[in-house]
């Protein structure tokens, strides 16, 4: 979607508008000027409609000519300070951007936000972005009916120049999260390894983020036993990518590493996975395309931090040539695991790529993301990913972001307790529990073995939060990209301003 601001006092550039209305019919300063102009129109048409501005109420009006518009939107904002902060804002431009496309045909719009500070409106803006994406790239034929949705937004503003200056990292984050959300939307014959390592390294190609490719001899040569016996069972050779930016004052200063687990296609292996629903598990590397929209996030702001990501980029198939059950693996740690489970195979990966992160980048903060375990479903539904963490302070400014942005996180505990269920009978460890309690636990309980003791830890299980079966506010059905506004807001709060 195009957005361009443009002074209120100019001619309209189309016939159709948005405006807004708080609860008890308390149309906006831009609105309530329109209803002036049109001897109280709007006003007398809302009430004649039992309109009440509840939020998320929306009616459709046709104007008279003295408008300038021929249709009007009016969205309900709910009541005062309903959706003030950040993430009602952003909420509340996903709603408009569905609300769009269900009332109108039209491609173009105009948003009657002259009153709106160029902070909130910058909010406004960047929920119908993301609302606004589609994966349409193998459609040969659209569907019936199907809404196109805005094509071109402009956006009444009194100062251009500072609406754009507002809006710009936020349209920078929107796109970053559009182009994870394509990732995830591959199928595993066109992403897999190699080729996302290649689509990542050109898309980051002349930025300020470095992106350097392990092949799978590099892997090897570094000993990451754990992540290559998930890899051995397909034809597809496992790739590491490491991106880098650098944005600290100096160069020098420690990373905070983010991990992201890439399993293009979790077929579970020689531990194969139900025929039904199969075909989603092309959604297994959602945390490694978070990283990876992080990045071009952080980069396009100029964020003020040194960070290192490093995506462990594997297929997990059934061959002649597969990791069994009952395989002991050696990872780079030099901790032997057990593998009584092939489709427990994300923990393995995770586990050489943090060890990684930590010997190779002296990072003393790690947080990974991973679609790691359907247990995490069961545990708390769609609404939340779970966070495991040994740092309270880490933990805390995860969640306070996870509040401002939306992306809501949940901690769950760890301990001792569930900790010795990972312990195996003939090697350091299992790769998984063998009960079916506290199945998300024990697992945070596993990558928690390959975090030294000086190091803050968290792990984002987005098993539950990664994919939506329904159009929801701020994405459509299909890959959400959820985990780099929560990240970029952790990174903006907790490291730059420390």
């Amino acid at each position: 979607m195009k957005i361009a601001f443009i002074d209120p006092s100019r001619p309209l550039p189309c016939d159709v508008g948005v405006g807004f209305c708080a609860e008890k019919c308390q149309l906006d300063e831009a609105l309530a000027a329109l209803d002036t102009l049109l001897d109280g129109f709007i006003s007398k048409a809302l009430a004649g409609m039992d309109f009440t501005g509840r939020r998320d109420e929306a009616v459709f009006l046709t104007l008279p000519p003295a408008a300038g518009l021929a249709r009007l939107m009016v969205l309900g904002t709910g009541e005062g300070g309903e959706e003030a902060d950040d993430a009602g804002l952003v909420r509340r431009g996903g709603i408009l951007a569905a609300r769009h496309a269900d009332f109108f045909k039209a491609s173009e719009a105009v948003l009657l936000s002259s009153g709106m500070d160029a902070k909130s409106l910058a909010a406004l803006l960047e929920g119908m972005l993301l609302r606004n994406w589609k994966f349409t790239k193998y459609r040969t034929v659209k569907k019936p009916h199907a809404r196109e949705g805005i094509k071109t937004l402009y956006a009444h503003v009194a100062d251009v120049k500072a609406a754009e200056k507002a809006f710009a990292p936020r349209r920078a984050r929107a796109e970053a999260v559009g182009f994870a959300r394509d990732l995830v939307s591959e199928p595993g014959n066109v992403l897999y390894p190699a080729s996302m390592a290649a689509i990542v390294a050109k898309h980051f190609a002349g930025s300020a983020v470095s992106v350097e490719v392990l092949s799978e001899k590099d892997i090897r040569a570094l000993g990451m036993g754990a992540l290559l016996g998930v890899a051995q069972g397909s034809e597809k050779a496992p790739r590491v990518v490491v991106l880098e930016y650098k944005g600290a004052r100096s160069p020098k200063k420690a990373p905070i590493a983010f991990v992201g687990k890439g399993v293009t296609f979790d077929s579970g292996g020689i531990s194969i996975k139900p025929a039904d629903g199969m075909w989603d598990m092309k959604r297994d590397m959602a945390g490694a395309a978070a990283v990876v929209g992080l990045f071009e996030t952080l980069a396009a702001r100029k964020a003020k931090v040194n960070v290192v990501g490093i995506l462990g980029l594997v297929e997990n198939m059934p061959s002649g040539s597969a990791q069994r059950p009952g395989d002991v693996v050696v990872s780079m740690s030099g901790k032997t695991i057990e593998v009584q489970n092939t489709d427990a195979e994300g923990r393995l990966v995770l586990a050489d790529c943090m060890w990684y992160a930590q010997e190779c980048f002296a990072a003393k903060t790690v947080i990974d993301l991973a679609t790691l375990t359907g247990a995490m479903v069961i545990a708390l539904g769609k609404e939340h990913a779970g966070l495991f963490s040994n740092s309270t302070e880490l933990a805390v400014a995860l969640r306070d972001a996870g509040k401002k942005t939306g992306e809501k996180l949940w901690r769950l505990p760890m301990g001792e307790a569930y900790d010795k269920f990972m312990d195996s009978d003939i090697a350091d460890m299992k790769n998984i529990s063998g009960v079916r309690d506290a199945g998300s636990i024990t697992a945070a309980q596993f990558l928690q073995r390959f975090i030294r003791d000086d190091v803050a830890w968290a792990h984002l299980d987005i098993a539950a939060v990664a994919w939506s079966d329904k159009d929801k506010a701020l994405f459509p059905k299909g890959s959400t990209g959820f985990g780099i506004r929560l990240l970029d807001a952790f990174v903006a709060d907790s490291l730059e301003k420390a």
